[in-house]
Formats: structure tokens, C-alpha cells, sequence
């Protein structure tokens, strides 16, 4: 009876550990802060998280079929900076972010050509591209932030329905998107075939050579969305920006339950993953604690659930 209790904790450890470590989390910040539980406090996490949880849904996507993208962020300054020029010449801000985000995808097209078709290690492509697109970004306007960007374009980052978040909409909407795709449709379920076992994918018919330019491509599309969005939210083109944000996309989808190996999770884990890292840094605020000690305290945190969370499926199997 004890053996099948224990088999009963450990397995819904192991089904909900994320939302334990969340709650834990929660209780945490709530006693450290009376007013962190509140309708006016969750909306602002929302808003925070918003934009790297844009770049987590991508990067989710490329985890799932075995791969990495470490120039989400440069990418994310590139097309910020593009739109920015853009806007700042009177173009239409509908027409410069389309153009934007196709210069994004087109980095991203190329990147997943390099890594499918000339078979170059992910990291390597990736990690050429982050030079390649940053460099790009600073070349824009020789290092020099674009101010004063018009008060319709602000709306898309910083505006809001109500009292919510328009970019915390955004990223709902693109939560649910993705989910219902992954889940229902046969690109998404190719995408797990080809994480799972890529020679067994190409066996069964599987573009496994389209299939990664597209993911990349869709990656690199999220990552200049965000891009967007953070040049709307500031009001400012900078060309530093998104700095960290690769790192941060991969710990939180990684928290919320894929593997790095491939063929394994899921967009709405990395959705409390994203959320997890926000309240860590709201708890952290709280406390006073300075940046420096944030990171170091945020990468052991890590660090910590990954082992918790491997732990419990250790001991399951």
C-alpha cells in the first residue's frame, strides 16, 4: 500500500512538478510581499514576461527536434533596429513590421538551410549567426539607439486592453497557436518524429531538410516579433538589446519540461517556465537583491529544478 502511495507521489511529482516549484514560488514572494498577490502585480509579470516568452516559443520548437538557436537575441536587435529606421523615415508601422520580420525570417531560413542541407553543427550556425545578426544590428546606425518612435507603434508593446498587457495577449495568443499546432497538426507531430529519431522520421517520409528550415525559420520569425515588440516597448530602437535572451528562452523551455535531446515538450511548459524565471527576478527585486547576486542565485536556482526534476524521473524509471 505504501509502495503504491509512493508510486502515486512520485508520478504526480513527475506530471507536476513545474506547477509545484510555481506554487512554492508564489507562497514565497506572497509572504516576502503583501502585494505580489494581486490582480495589478500578476498583470505586470504578465507584461514582463511577455517578450522573452515570445523568444521561448520558438526556441521551444527547435529543442523539440534536436536543435539549439543561440542568435534569438541578436536576431531580436536586427529586426528591432530595422523597424525602427523604418518608422523613423514615416514608413507605415503595419509595412515595417512585415518588413522586419521578413528580413528575421530570411536569417532564420538561412540558418536551417546551413544546419539541413550542408549538415553544419547547430551550434556553430547558430553561434555565427548571433555574430553575424548583432553585428548587423550596430552597423544599422553605427551603434547609435533610435529615440522618439510614434505613439501608434508604443501601443503594440506598452499598450493596453483594459488594465491587461497587449503584449501579454499577444503571447497567449501565439501560446495557444503553437499548442493547438504541435498537437494537431502533421508538421507538429513531425517535429517530435524527427526529435525523437531523425533517421526513423526520414525513413517514414518525413522533409526532415524542409521541416528544419521551417522551424528555424518560424524561430527566427518569434525572435524578431520580439525584437519588435521590445523597440515598441521602449519607445527606442537599441541595437544591444536582447542580449541573454537565447540563454533565457532555452532555461525556460528546458524547465518546463523538454529535452534538450530532442522529441520531448511542450509550449505551455515553457509558458511556466518563462513565468517561474519572472517571478524568481520579481522575488528577487523584492528582497533587494543586486543584479550581480540575481544571476548567480537565478543560475543555481536552475540549476536546482533541472536536478529535481531529472531526480524524479530517474526514480520513476
Amino acid at each position: 500500500m505504501m509502495r503504491e502511495n509512493k508510486v502515486k507521489i512520485g508520478e504526480l511529482l513527475k506530471k507536476y512538478n513545474l506547477l509545484v516549484l510555481l506554487l512554492v514560488f508564489i507562497l514565497i514572494a506572497s509572504f516576502l510581499s503583501p502585494s505580489f498577490l494581486t490582480v495589478k502585480n500578476f498583470l505586470n509579470l504578465l507584461q514582463q514576461a511577455s517578450i522573452p516568452g515570445v523568444v521561448a516559443i520558438g526556441m521551444t520548437l527547435v529543442i523539440i527536434i534536436g536543435g539549439i538557436d543561440l542568435s534569438v537575441g541578436s536576431v531580436a536587435a536586427f529586426a528591432g533596429m530595422i523597424c525602427s529606421i523604418l518608422l523613423s523615415k514615416n514608413v507605415n508601422f503595419v509595412v515595417a513590421i512585415l518588413i522586419s520580420l521578413g528580413m528575421g525570417i530570411a536569417l532564420g531560413i538561412i540558418t536551417g538551410i546551413l544546419i539541413a542541407k550542408f549538415k553544419l553543427p547547430d551550434f556553430i550556425s547558430t553561434l555565427a549567426m548571433m555574430q553575424a545578426a548583432r553585428g548587423a544590428a550596430l552597423l544599422t546606425t553605427a551603434g547609435v539607439p533610435i529615440f522618439g518612435l510614434s505613439g501608434e507603434f508604443k501601443k503594440l508593446g506598452g499598450g493596453f486592453i483594459g488594465s491587461v498587457p497587449v503584449s501579454g495577449i499577444i503571447w497567449i495568443t501565439l501560446t495557444i497557436i503553437v499548442t493547438i499546432m504541435l498537437k494537431y497538426t502533421s508538421f507538429g507531430r513531425s517535429l517530435y518524429a524527427i526529435g525523437g529519431n531523425k533517421e526513423a522520421a526520414m525513413l517514414s517520409g518525413i522533409k526532415t531538410k524542409t521541416n528544419y528550415a521551417i522551424t528555424y525559420a518560424v524561430c527566427a520569425c518569434l525572435a524578431a516579433f520580439a525584437g519588435i515588440l521590445t523597440a515598441s516597448w521602449l519607445a527606442t530602437g537599441q541595437p544591444t538589446a536582447g542580449e541573454g535572451m537565447e540563454l533565457n528562452a532555452i532555461a525556460a523551455a528546458v524547465i518546463g519540461g523538454a529535452s534538450l535531446s530532442g522529441g520531448i515538450g511542450t509550449v505551455i511548459g515553457t509558458f511556466g517556465g518563462v513565468f517561474l524565471l519572472q517571478i524568481l527576478t520579481n522575488i528577487f527585486n523584492l528582497v533587494g537583491l543586486a543584479s550581480f547576486y540575481q544571476q548567480i542565485a537565478k543560475g543555481v536556482i536552475i540549476i536546482a529544478a533541472l536536478l529535481l526534476n531529472k531526480l524524479i524521473v530517474e526514480k520513476e524509471n
